[in-house]
């Protein structure tokens, strides 16, 4: 395909599980164009290796699936929401395996895994652990076969088009650096994530929290910003990037051990290495802090595991360490805690409806509060496959009369030129700020500091003529609305947590916070 069509029936902002499962359910109902910032294999989808959750197995039950997210949520789960994940989860697994999905069996039996916090063996998994790239694949080679879906990789989305409070369009920063603009009847954002925010990540380079902010500066409701949760296991090498280490891992066996080489896990939780995210995050923190090392870390230990067993398993973990010369069935594993997903985003309902006529949101740039305050392990892949295909089958009531009104014409040319090093140094600014004083452990002074901080950065990201600048700009809008909801919320629960309000308020707080422009409400 060559360029933009000016005008197209839908438009689906990201190419990763949400965004190609919504695509599908759309092609029927007219044009789809599916834009994909870089490659489509360039996302959260393709680096998931933990699995996807469902109760398929002969021992399991909707019902536990349904509590265990509950529990993993801290009391914060729209119980319609996860009736919904859960319900209609066994059959989004099946289609996409009559699509061609190929999960791991044992002979003609599919094999469940159990990761933390689940009460059953219900995770599914491809290749040991390329879940996401594996279902990926087969959405893409599906979407491929429908002829109404244009994939194009490359497109930079830097706004929505809005007219009388309807979203209309979306303009973009095409790979060239020229301007355009496409008008449409509806637009899904499936931008995935904003683990960019942070010093310390496992996210891609492209999770810069760009659907959440151009929604935000539409005037869309977001919600529940305040909780980010932070993987506990993550490769901590100096030069190295921060690794995702599956929490499969611990399901398989394996231990955490502090710089003195004790287990510790037993000391926070019943559970052990396999308590929830937000638990596990924490007490790794404590420790470093405990050992009062210059470059605090812990291990994660799989040395007492069958080595053949854990190649097989976790074959592509095993490769790259073996890369940074960690042989994981012989060594210890340096790890420390790394942003990991959001659970808040664009405030949506069970259909994806934002509060902006004519915006879909789905996967996890959407907050429908599926997740509560701190996500159960596997269910993203889920949610994206559930709420994808939910959201596409209402937008295809969207379609308007007549034809939308074409975009404009292609504007002058922006620079996609080099690098420039003072916008680096504003993004490592905001990454610092968020890690340092918005992070894993969180109080009223560091939050207040943050969002002054972040506030002095909005001049030198004002009028963003690049990509990366556009992305400078939707990190300090993140950024700066995930630190006003934190400041609100004063208590801890799930991946909130403060250690000046370290309990539960339920009478003030068993709510969703909801940001609508400057006020910060909790509904």
């Amino acid at each position: 395909m060559k360029g933009l069509p000016a005008e197209t029936d839908f438009v689906v902002i990201g190419a990763g599980v949400a965004g190609l499962r919504a695509a599908i359910e759309l092609a029927e109902a007219g044009r789809v164009l599916v834009l994909a910032k870089k490659e489509v294999t360039n996302s959260n989808t393709q680096y998931a290796q933990g699995g996807i959750a469902a109760a398929l197995s002969d021992e399991d039950e909707v019902s536990l699936h349904l509590q265990d997210t509950l529990s993993a949520g801290d009391g914060l789960c729209n119980l319609d929401a996860v009736k919904v994940l859960v319900e209609e989860g066994p059959h989004r697994i099946e289609e996409l395996i009559a699509w061609g999905t190929h999960f791991d069996r044992n002979g003609t039996k599919l094999v469940f895994g159990r990761e933390g916090a689940h009460s059953r063996n219900r995770i599914l998994h491809a290749q040991g652990d390329s879940t996401g790239r594996e279902i990926l694949r087969a959405l893409f080679a599906k979407a491929q076969t429908l002829k109404n879906i244009s994939v194009v990789e490359f497109e930079f989305s830097t706004g929505l088009l809005t007219d009388g409070g309807r979203v209309t369009g979306i303009s973009l920063i095409n790979e060239k650096g020229i301007a355009e603009e496409v008008a449409c009847s509806a637009v899904l954002l499936a931008t995935g994530g904003m683990g960019q925010l942070y010093r310390n990540t496992t996210n891609p380079e492209v999770a810069t929290g760009d659907g959440v902010a151009m929604a935000f500066r539409a005037g869309a409701e977001v919600s529940d910003m305040e909780f980010i949760q932070f993987h506990p296991t993550a490769l901590y090498l100096k030069k190295a990037p921060r690794f995702l280490l599956s929490e499969a891992l611990r399901g398989e066996g394996a231990y955490l051990r502090n710089i003195e080489m004790d287990r510790f896990m037993g000391k926070y939780h019943p559970m052990g290495e396999l308590a929830p995210r937000d638990v596990v995050a924490r007490a790794i923190v404590h420790e470093m802090e405990v050992s009062h090392a210059k470059d605090p870390f812990v291990y994660l230990d799989l040395t007492h595991m069958n080595a053949s067993k854990v190649q097989k398993r976790f074959p592509r973990i095993h490769a790259t360490c073996m890369q940074h010369n960690i042989d994981i069935t012989e060594d210890l594993i340096p790890i420390r805690p790394a942003a990991h997903y959001s659970m808040g985003g664009v405030r949506t309902d069970l259909d994806g409806r934002a509060s902006l006529a004519g915006l879909y949101a789905a996967g996890e740039a959407a907050a429908t509060g599926v997740h509560g305050a701190n996500r159960l392990a596997s269910n993203s892949l889920l949610e994206g496959l559930v709420y994808g295909a939910r959201a596409g089958k209402v937008m295809r009531e969207e379609i308007k009369p007549g034809r939308p009104k074409a975009g404009g014409q292609p504007k002058a040319a922006y620079s996609n030129g080099p690098v420039d090093a003072g916008l680096e140094e504003v993004i490592g600014q905001i990454q610092d700020v968020m890690w340092n004083d918005v992070g894993i452990v969180r109080m009223r002074r560091s939050m207040q500091e943050a969002i002054y901080k972040l506030q002095e950065l909005a001049s030198r990201l004002a009028n963003p003529r690049t990509r990366r600048a556009y992305e400078a700009a939707n990190l300090q809008v993140a950024g700066l609305l995930v630190a006003r909801s934190a400041l609100a919320r004063e208590e801890s629960r799930g991946a909130h947590y403060r250690t000046d309000y370290p309990d539960h308020d339920d009478k003030k707080f068993l709510k969703h916070s909801v940001v609508r422009g400057e006020k910060v409400a909790f509904v």
